[in-house]
């Protein structure tokens, strides 16, 4: 008898989501940026503004690097919203925009 033998089996419950889980495999690279690239826009559409972790992994930096930026004045442009800072989502493209350099290589 199994783990879970007590459940029902029904499409879309808590057994079936667990099982497929242990069956899943990894996601392709491609995938993956595919899946962050959707949630951007999503996070664009709906609420702009981002935390600090969700900033610094946009961005692809670690948050104590995005955090020192910030308090050195170099960072994007951020808020303070209670007791979290907040970065909007096109603040933080305009900034990572301004820092680009000429990319041709070879």
């Amino acid at each position: 008898m199994g783990r879970f033998a007590t459940l029902p089996k029904m499409a879309g419950s808590i057994q079936s989501a667990l099982i497929s889980r242990r069956t899943m495999h990894w996601p392709r690279w491609t995938e993956i940026m595919d899946d962050i690239a959707e949630r951007a826009q999503a996070a664009r559409e709906t609420c702009p503004f981002l935390t600090a972790k969700q900033a610094a992994f946009h961005l692809g930096l670690a948050y104590s690097t995005l955090k020192r930026l910030r308090q050195t004045g170099n960072g994007p442009k951020c808020r303070l919203h209670g007791r979290t800072w907040r970065y909007h989502i096109a603040d933080i493209e305009a900034w990572s925009a301004a820092r680009a350099r000429g990319g041709h290589h070879g």
